[in-house]
């Protein structure tokens, strides 16, 4: 899988699994603690949720330090954290994150999707700023925990589920740029509709943007980091003001990642042959788990499966190569350019109606539904297997009855 490359720098394995410091206590699920909140909140109807404004009754948390490793992790009301003011994540940025998400299945049974790739990309995030290693099927495991726990907080709509967000921040509290040798591990879950608001659920227009740069070689775009965001958001506050949604990164005239989302073109061959194009994992772009869905059942399609609304005669041929906004205007200028598409954990799969690019825009062909006929395809079909209508390679996993 795509999402799988190897890296230089992985933390070193036992058994498939991270070590942690000579003679420090690795994350044991065994030994979770279990504190239920006495006053449970109540639950806002779907159609007033915002993402990520709502949070659950409950968190996930453990704790690393050096002398004695992880703490017992502890699932307990969702509350603050007490930080010394001199810790790491605060002045040098040692934060890494996952997304992810639960869904309700068609028999009641709560699933996560493809959990397995966001626990490989969390402990290479982990590993990229020199945080302190976890066992990450226990991590898996207690998330399973905290999710059977906030289930009821899994709204049963389509196109709805419960957000994760698995943090993890170095808490070393003392000054001095040096790796954190303390640790704090948390989960915490927000119930969540559409991450567009209402008008450009299905479909966003993007400014390219060369002149702030996103993520560059040897850096760190391939890692889902904190310090990889904070300096995207004046240039997106300037996209929202000359009427567009998002900006499309540039790295002088190649193409990146649209906001914090992957990008995807469609390319006309002929009537029967169409190309699904993305940008390569060159260390710019992070290796997304939609990202990594959308290129594995763009390439079944005829041959192992037909995608919705498809027919079979069409061919979809997937590429991971160099895209240009030079490539976008000559596809465009020629009638090829069928689509773009954006994918990502929060938004699954959203069309793009125009691209701005040195004044003028790339116009997008219109399509009813917002989204185009490949974009529109693989949303339904990863939403279905997502919510357990659908079965594709063991991509979605039932929470263990615990």
């Amino acid at each position: 899988m795509a999402i799988e490359s190897p890296s230089a720098i992985d933390a070193p394995r036992v058994n498939g699994h991270a070590k942690t410091r000579t003679g420090a206590a690795g994350l044991d699920a065994s030994r979770l603690k279990v504190s239920v909140t006495q006053s449970p909140k109540l639950i806002p109807s779907p159609e007033t949720l915002k993402f990520g404004q709502t949070m659950t009754d409950h968190m996930l948390i453990a704790s690393y330090d050096p002398e004695h490793g992880w703490s017992d992790p502890e699932i307990k009301p969702y509350g603050p954290l007490c930080l010394d003011p001199a810790s790491s994540c605060f002045q040098y940025s040692t934060n890494i994150f996952e997304g992810m998400k639960a869904y309700v299945g068609p028999n009641g049974e709560v699933r996560l999707f493809r959990p397995d790739l966001n626990m490989a990309r969390m402990r290479r995030s982990a590993d990229r700023v020199a945080l302190p290693p976890f066992d990450t099927d226990a991590l898996l495991t207690l998330i399973q925990r905290l999710v059977a726990l906030e289930s009821r907080w899994i709204p049963n709509i389509q196109g709805y589920s419960l957000y994760l967000r698995p943090t993890v921040i170095g808490t070393r509290p003392s000054l001095g740029v040096t790796a954190s040798d303390n640790a704090l591990l948390y989960v915490i879950c927000s119930p969540a509709g559409p991450y567009f608001k209402a008008g450009s659920a299905h479909q966003i227009s993007l400014l390219a943007n060369g002149e702030v740069v996103r993520s560059w070689p040897g850096g760190t775009g391939g890692y889902k980091l904190a310090l990889n965001y904070a300096p995207t958001l004046k240039p997106q506050q300037l996209a929202e003001l000359q009427g567009y949604n998002q900006v499309l990164w540039l790295l002088d005239d190649k193409i990146t990642e649209a906001g914090a989302m992957n990008f995807f073109v469609v390319i006309k061959q002929d009537e029967n042959n169409w190309n699904v194009i993305t940008p390569p994992l060159d260390g710019t772009i992070l290796p997304g788990v939609t990202r990594d869905s959308c290129i594995s059942l763009s390439a079944a399609h005829p041959s192992r499966t037909i995608l919705p609304h498809l027919p079979e005669t069409l061919h979809l041929h997937t590429h991971e190569r160099t895209l240009t906004m030079s490539d976008l205007r000559t596809w465009h200028e020629e009638g090829r350019l069928l689509e773009a598409f954006t994918v990502g954990t929060a938004v699954v799969v959203t069309g793009v109606g125009r691209i701005g690019f040195e004044g003028k825009d790339i116009v997008l062909p219109d399509h009813a539904s917002g989204r185009g006929p490949i974009a529109r395809a693989l949303y339904e079909r990863i939403v279905a297997i997502q919510e357990g209508k659908a079965e594709w390679e063991g991509w979605s996993v039932v929470c263990k009855s615990v």
